[in-house]
């Protein structure tokens, strides 16, 4: 990315101010970033329960109280969840409506804010061990695709799996696992290695979601299990009223990556 600030409270305040509006990866480095689900009150019980049956794509991190639009203050002092992302899209009946930089006229007092763990978290972590990240050597967004693997259904809320995809050298793959498994909240371990077709991908180009990145000879595509699943659910299951990021636009929260890492 072409930026970065250097905590999660002023790349909040640089979203917030319309200074930033992109995908948010590199941006903020170290810091926790999340997904983020607004559901009315009445749907919230469900898709708690679904998460619950889901932890690989939907890990949850924080769960606001009804009619709040400030996450709870040990995630990000200050913040605002109307405005402290660079883009959301707005569901109505599974469908995309809008696109928008707040959603302040979106807001009700019954909506219920989910932040879900996102794999960005884990990203510096495999800078550090010297390990590529294409979508960040290019300035891009991470590629994304819907697979043939569905959810445990809870309630309303049923569709298919959605993974994260970054193409990893053969020998490094292996290290690749050994990190991010140490990140369950931040969907761990990768679902798969290798042949895309085995999730019901035909083909890498172009991603259901994100930017096409490129895979160079030795490297293997390696899939981790996406927060975006939440938007595919959405227009499967065509729930009525849904807020969430624009895919690959999180939220960016006042924690440390290594406060989620296991041992």
């Amino acid at each position: 990315m072409s930026e970065s600030w250097a905590t999660g409270t002023a790349a909040r305040q640089a979203i917030r101010s319309g200074e930033w509006q992109g995908p948010t990866a590199g941006l903020a480095p170290g810091y926790v970033q999340a997904n983020l689900v607004i559901l009315p009150q009445a749907h919230a019980s469900d898709f708690a329960r679904f998460c619950a049956r889901n932890p690989k794509p939907c890990p949850v991190l924080d769960v606001a109280a009804p009619g709040s639009p400030h996450p709870n203050a040990d995630w990000a002092q200050g913040a605002d969840l109307r405005t402290d992302l660079p883009r959301y899209h707005v569901y109505r009946q599974g469908q995309v409506i809008s696109e928008l930089t707040d959603i302040d006229s979106h807001w009700r007092e019954d909506s219920v804010a989910f932040l879900l763990g996102c794999s960005f978290t884990f990203e510096q972590a495999l800078v550090s061990a010297g390990l590529p990240i294409r979508h960040l050597e290019c300035g891009c967004n991470v590629p994304m695709f819907r697979t043939d693997s569905q959810c445990l259904r809870a309630g309303i809320f049923q569709g298919p799996l959605v993974v994260s995809m970054r193409p990893i050298p053969g020998p490094l793959v292996d290290l690749t696992v050994r990190i991010t498994s140490r990140y369950p909240t931040a969907h761990g371990a990768p679902v798969h290695i290798g042949d895309p077709a085995e999730l019901g991908i035909p083909d890498l180009k172009p991603p259901d979601y994100g930017d096409s990145v490129p895979i160079y000879p030795g490297e293997v595509p390696v899939f981790w299990a996406c927060g975006v699943t939440t938007q595919a659910v959405a227009r499967a299951s065509r729930v009525p009223r849904m807020i969430t990021h624009a895919p690959g636009h999180m939220f960016i929260t006042d924690r440390l990556c290594t406060d989620l890492e296991s041992t």
